[in-house]
């Protein structure tokens, strides 16, 4: 179609075409800008996002740490000196290998001559958990015909893998009060806190809960209630210094049972069992552990 509009200079559709250019550079430093703007945004979030969740760690962990501090020898601490049995307020049948001896006659009465089965064991230890289900009863049996006692070992090793709760010194020391004041419970208990068992690292049976498998095999109500009971008393840093502390009631005992268990058993894992001093292995095979005592038995005369 004809126009009278005169035709752009050559100099026009240059300006124009400058003028194009320069008004997208434009656009894509808007563009850009907008985009480092978000970008950095999002990072601020993203950082927030992570200093938050960090602070619910930490804090978690503190509340975990405040909540569980009155429960192990020591407050947990890593740098705690392990005591002594013969420093330590130990159950009234335990012996001085810091066992708890189970024969015919009962918990606390070893008999003259017996064979001794030594099991070491924590009730957070998951092959612990399947010795005892496999060999349980089979310990209750050959403890009621007479020339065996069991040395039970309740130790702490695993306290590291409960999230800060201390679950091996909870259970241990609940299963001392038990053979302390309702010995004629404490194996049926031992074999309850396994039936119950949790899983390794994770926080483990609350205290309620440990109280509630107590009663549920005859321990008193008055007796399960003293589980969470503390006392104060001082221990000995690894510089030498002596602090104060507030533990649950035989926390030190168990403390020490483990500790020596490590010093008559350097290379100690759980479980470990020996029969009159010599290491049995074949726990997991049905029978097996009969056929060992009966032999010990016999090799005694």
């Amino acid at each position: 179609m004809p126009t009278n509009d005169p035709r752009p200079t050559k100099n026009q559709r240059r300006d124009e075409a400058r003028a194009k250019a320069l008004a997208m550079r434009k656009e894509q430093e808007r563009k850009a800008k907008r985009n480092r703007l978000l970008a950095i945004i999002g990072l601020s979030v993203a950082v927030l996002a992570l200093v938050a969740v960090a602070f619910f760690i930490v804090k978690q962990d503190r509340d975990t740490a405040a909540a569980n501090s009155s429960i192990a020898y020591g407050n947990g601490g890593g740098d705690v000196k392990p005591p002594s049995l013969s420093d330590v307020t130990a159950p009234e049948p335990a012996n001085e290998s810091g066992a708890i001896p189970v024969g015919k006659d009962g918990v606390g009465k070893p008999g003259d001559g017996d064979v001794v089965v030594k099991v070491y064991f924590d009730f957070m230890c998951p092959y612990c958990g399947q010795f005892d289900a496999i060999n349980a009863k089979a310990l209750d049996e050959i403890v009621a015909d007479g020339g065996v006692t069991v040395d039970y070992h309740p130790l702490s090793f695993l306290d590291r893998a409960s999230q800060g709760t201390f679950y091996s010194t909870r259970t241990a020391n609940a299963a001392a009060i038990v053979a302390d004041q309702d010995p004629e419970h404490f194996t049926a208990f031992v074999t309850a806190l396994y039936a119950n068992q949790p899983e390794e690292n994770s926080k483990g049976l609350t205290d309620a809960k440990i109280e509630e498998i107590a009663t549920g095999v005859g321990v008193p109500a008055d007796v399960a209630a003293t589980f969470t009971d503390t006392v104060d008393g001082t221990f000995e840093n690894a510089d030498g210094a002596t602090e104060n502390g507030t533990w649950r009631t035989f926390a030190p005992w168990v403390a020490a049972t483990t500790n020596q268990a490590t010093t008559d058993l350097p290379k100690l894992s759980t479980p470990t069992i020996l029969i009159d001093g010599e290491a049995f292995t074949d726990w997991s095979t049905e029978g097996a552990l009969q056929a060992a005592v009966e032999a010990a038995k016999t090799a005694k005369g």
